[in-house]
């Protein structure tokens, strides 16, 4: 994909071009949107908001990261919804859908190369990642999502959380600290290296 090409188009109007770049993105964007607000259905209404407002405003991006672009206009969606929602958000331990039937994993977990067991794993571990980031304040919950799950370095989650970059480095290195500490109660569930390193002393 030649990424500044399709950015150039879809800013001249390719409509095409733009849906290239959302094919590309709405993975990363939905994901960052489910692990902020812990809600499929409000994950799925604040990528479709981020990608409204990110083509309304595709003129204004002026080159640098587009991911970390995008990842701010999905951010803001996601306050946006909770400032609507006017409550904390909570995770569901067990996902359900539209008629709130539960479901036996979330899609992206679905692997087909995977034992019934491997999977029953995969739904375990992601469940207890769920909680424990649920249980992070907001602002700890964002920048660990951005950085850690997303990749984006620091300076871009500085520039997006609108924060110092020494409160970001703080605030992952606290966020990183209550998730160990969160995970411990789930060890069984912890890849193997994970539970080495954290019964070395």
């Amino acid at each position: 994909m030649d990424e500044p090409a399709l950015i150039r188009a879809a800013q001249n109007g390719d409509l095409e071009a733009f849906n290239r770049l959302v094919l590309a993105y709405q993975d990363a964007l939905y994901n960052t949107a489910l692990r902020i607000l812990g809600d499929d259905s409000q994950a799925a209404d604040a990528t479709q908001e981020a990608f409204i407002s990110a083509f309304r405003g595709l003129n204004g991006f002026r080159g640098g990261s587009f991911k970390a672009w995008l990842m701010r206009t999905v951010t803001n969606a996601c306050y946006d919804e909770l400032r609507r929602q006017k409550r904390r958000p909570t995770i569901p331990l067990e996902p359900v859908n539209e008629d709130d039937e539960e479901l036996e994993s979330r899609r992206w977990l679905a692997d087909s190369s995977m034992t019934p067991a491997e999977k029953f794993e995969a739904d375990e571990l992601e469940h207890a990642i769920q909680h424990c980031l649920a249980s992070l304040p907001l602002e700890f919950r964002t920048v660990v999502v951005l950085a850690d799950l997303q990749g984006l370095d620091y300076a871009e989650v500085a520039s997006l959380a609108r924060a110092p970059l020494g409160t970001i480095k703080s605030r992952l290195a606290r966020a990183r600290l209550r998730l160990r500490e969160c995970l411990q109660g789930f060890g069984e569930l912890l890849p193997a290296a994970f539970r080495l390193e954290r019964e070395s002393p």
